[in-house]
């Protein structure tokens, strides 16, 4: 008996290195649910620079947009699970599981990697505001127009929270399809203020239209030295736009693991690491599965909480 048991196990570590070996047999296509020139776009296709050669293949992005990434999420759950197609997997769609407007629950995912975690960054129309702290005071008198991608995700929840733990009036929201629609319309006086992170606007802050004036994170970013925190200004709100990948829960382990490690030598690559710092962010965004894994288990369920008390879920 025991041999048999030793035989068996000996033909499914053989069968899951051919399969290993045989993939990838044609292109890889990575789902997003984001509009061109936004940050999960970006992130998306600079992984994909790299990844091309690590893995060995072509690799194409698919775009399904709406719901908040649930068009996305519930295409995904349409497609084999042989580790050829991948979703990206962001804070948004983790908004869009809490609230059940998807059929995807977090189980029918496998975590591969993480790309980025980058801090949510409230940001303004140089010269409007004067310092962060006349920015919070004019709120205190008065609500302004928050720009933000879609509603009842991540960019609102930051914005109401920041605003109600700040002491402020309750903000207007108004959405739009991404991240670079929203910095142009911030330029040109649509919103008052927009939840962006730095590369949606890295364009408009270098020509000197769009100034960052409140960042919602622990510490300083590095890429925006003089920009204060939330917390240093006694307001305790701390988000950040996390971007990964996940793949089919029934994917074999074999492919899994080969796509995982072919994903973190492409992040971890200084092309890869290049774009991270052009974003202010550093290498400690790029984790396997493990980190990522835990992480999205946490994302649902603060978001699930937040949503909650926003009266986003009754």
């Amino acid at each position: 008996m025991k041999k048999i048991l030793t035989l068996a196990a000996a033909a499914v570590i053989t069968a899951g290195t051919v399969v290993a070996q045989e993939f990838p047999s044609k292109t890889i296509e990575v789902v997003t649910h984001a509009g061109n020139g936004g940050g999960t776009d970006v992130t998306t296709r600079m992984m994909m620079l790299r990844a091309r050669r690590t893995l060995g293949t072509d690799m194409v992005v698919v775009n399904k947009k709406g719901g908040g990434g649930a068009v996305a999420m519930d295409h995904y759950l349409t497609v084999p699970a042989d580790g050829h197609t991948i979703l990206t997997f962001t804070i948004g769609h983790a908004a869009t599981v809490a609230k059940g407007e998807t059929k995807m629950k977090l189980s029918d995912v496998r975590p591969i990697a993480r790309g980025t975690d980058d801090p949510q960054i409230l940001m303004v129309r140089c010269g409007a505001y004067s310092s962060a702290d006349d920015f919070v005071a004019k709120q205190k008198a008065e609500g302004i127009t928050y720009g933000t991608t879609h509603l009842g995700n991540i960019d609102d929840v930051s914005a109401f929270m920041f605003t109600k733990k700040g002491g402020m009036q309750m903000p207007k929201i108004l959405p739009f399809d991404g991240g670079g629609e929203l910095a142009t319309q911030l330029v040109a006086g649509a919103v008052d203020a927009a939840v962006l992170n730095l590369a949606e606007a890295g364009s408009q802050i270098e020509a000197g239209d769009v100034c960052p004036i409140v960042v919602l994170a622990d510490e300083r970013m590095s890429a925006l030295p003089d920009v204060s925190t939330a917390k240093e200004m006694g307001i305790d709100v701390s988000f950040s736009t996390v971007r990964g990948f996940v793949v089919h829960k029934d994917t074999p382990d074999a492919v899994a693991e080969k796509i995982e490690q072919g994903l973190l030598k492409a992040m971890n690559h200084t092309v890869y690491q290049g774009f991270l710092t052009s974003v202010g962010l550093d290498s400690t965004s790029v984790v396997g599965s493990e980190q990522w894994g835990n992480q999205l288990t946490t994302m649902v369920t603060d978001m699930e909480a937040a949503l909650k008390e926003l009266g986003f879920i009754q």
